[in-house]
């Protein structure tokens, strides 16, 4: 796809996508991976607090998503609906895994950048981003990776957690009063950064199911 191409089909909407791999247009099921490869691994990460583990819940998502794209019906969006998914795997995951889990995260689950010299207090941030979310509850730390880093509003994240929006708000304020007032200024540019590899792997593994599928 020359870059031209792949400009148009980033303004190509959702449901547009959506329509063309219905009928027929299985490539632009990659596009559809790409826009939420950042949103589900921060999601997974948030549940799971392990990469890898995160990544088979990502690919699960996609390959559940793609098998029942037919009977999507647009009531809620396809964030939300894709978000459901996500978080049904991750649960699961997590439950197979109980024994496995531990609350502080391991050096492995940290941000692997291979970056210059200038960047290493970055990286250094990142990991104290990532230890100081991976503390809090479940409950919060979900509920803060989904409004303060990913911006989902109020309703969509109620709706996601399938909670009130008074819950929603409260748990965000329990989980501010976790952290410290400093972290939030960095949030976005730092947490569970999901590089361009892991993305192109991301379409890879899962265009590779669907291909053994056939």
């Amino acid at each position: 796809m020359t870059t031209q191409q792949e400009e148009i089909v980033n303004h190509i909407t959702n449901e547009e996508l959506i329509r063309l791999i219905l009928a027929g247009d299985k490539a632009m099921f990659g596009v559809l991976i790409r826009r939420y490869n950042q949103r589900l691994y921060r999601i997974g990460m948030s549940i799971l607090e392990n990469s890898a583990e995160t990544e088979d819940a990502m690919q699960n998502t996609y390959l559940n998503a793609y098998h029942h794209l037919s009977q999507f019906e647009h009531r809620a969006s396809w964030e939300t609906w894709l978000t459901r998914i996500m978080l049904n795997q991750c649960y699961e995951l997590k439950r197979k895994n109980k024994s496995a889990l531990t609350h502080l995260p391991a050096p492995d689950k940290f941000i692997d950048m291979n970056t210059p010299a200038r960047d290493l207090a970055n990286k250094e941030l990142s990991q104290v981003l990532e230890r100081a979310i991976g503390v809090l509850p479940d409950k919060y730390r979900l509920v803060f990776v989904l409004r303060e880093v990913e911006e989902m509003s109020v309703r969509e994240t109620a709706e996601v957690l399938e909670i009130g929006e008074s819950n929603v708000k409260v748990r965000l304020n329990r989980a501010k009063a976790m952290l410290r007032e400093h972290l939030n200024d960095y949030m976005k540019d730092h947490v569970y950064h999901f590089h361009l590899t892991r993305c192109d792997r991301i379409v890879q593994a899962v265009f590779q199911q669907l291909e053994d599928e056939e």
